[in-house]
Formats: C-alpha cells, sequence, structure tokens
C-alpha cells in the first residue's frame, strides 16, 4: 500500500470531465481517477481554502463524524473492477465504511488525513511519470506531456480484459 498526495483535478477535454490525479508520496506513480463535477468541486474547494457559508455534503459529514465521536483515521483506495474504483474510509476500532473514491478524498482532505491506495490497484492503474524537477521550463514540459496523456485516455482504457 502506498500513501499518496492529492495532485489536483484536471478537466479532460472535450468532453469537459473532471480527472482526480493523485501521486504516490514516496514513488513515481499516478493514479488518474475520473469524477464527478460535483465532487471535483468540493476537492478544489477544499485545496483552495475556501469556506462555503453553509457545509456542503463532504464538510457536513466530517461534522456527523465529529459529533458521533468517531475517528477518521485514512482513506483507501482498495480496489478497481471492470474502470471503476472504490474506497474505504478507515475509522477508529478499523470500522470500514466503502465510499467512492472521490468522496473520500473529499473528506480525507477536509479532516486532514492520510490517502492510501493498494498496490493491486496502483499496478493496474497508476503511471510512471518523469520525476518533478526544480527547473520550470521542465515542469512546464512535463504538464503538458501529461495533458496530451489525458487527451489520448479514456476511462474504458482502465477497465479489466480477460486474459
Amino acid at each position: 500500500m502506498s500513501e499518496m498526495r492529492v495532485v489536483g483535478i484536471r478537466v479532460e477535454q472535450p468532453q469537459n470531465q473532471p480527472v482526480l490525479l493523485l501521486r504516490e508520496t514516496h514513488g513515481d506513480r499516478y493514479l488518474p481517477i475520473w469524477i464527478g463535477q460535483t465532487e471535483a468541486t468540493a476537492i478544489v474547494l477544499e485545496q483552495q481554502g475556501v469556506e462555503p457559508v453553509r457545509p456542503l455534503t463532504h464538510d457536513l459529514i466530517k461534522n456527523l463524524i465529529k459529533a458521533l465521536g468517531h475517528t477518521l483515521k485514512e482513506i483507501r483506495i482498495v480496489d478497481l473492477q471492470e474502470g471503476t474504483f472504490y474506497a474505504d474510509l478507515i475509522f477508529d476500532d478499523n470500522l470500514r465504511v466503502s465510499a467512492r473514491p472521490s468522496d473520500s478524498v473529499a473528506i480525507a482532505l477536509r479532516v486532514g488525513v492520510p490517502i492510501y491506495a493498494e498496490e493491486s490497484v496502483l499496478s493496474e492503474a497508476g503511471l510512471v511519470m518523469p520525476d518533478e524537477r526544480e527547473d520550470t521550463s521542465e515542469r512546464e514540459e512535463e504538464v503538458e506531456k501529461f495533458k496530451e496523456f489525458l487527451e489520448s485516455v479514456s476511462p474504458d482504457d482502465f477497465k479489466a480484459t480477460d486474459g
């Protein structure tokens, strides 16, 4: 299992589909996960430190966890079946609740807990990209290469195949 960090949300063109991009904290693999617009917005708002006037759904879940006296320890992206990712919220006493990775990440960012991905998921859907570099022009070049990759790939490319 590898700890992951949120790189950000990208939008795949021409479908205008948001992609959650995670990267291994101590590794070279990226994990792109196609998500819904609502979840993408929730993640971006949290990353930008925007506090809505009233709690959004993920803020409400954070408040419920606290009000019910539980502690969220971590989230884990645990499986990939037929192009669909699965995640678990891991609470105190090893209580597990299944959830979508997009919701899990939005909650993890609000609560401040680590995000992990199972090795089997990274082996199947992880992408190895060159290391980030200090040189801004080289980093921009890598971002452009990744954008080109996103333009050429679809969610169907991550579906399991027989054989």
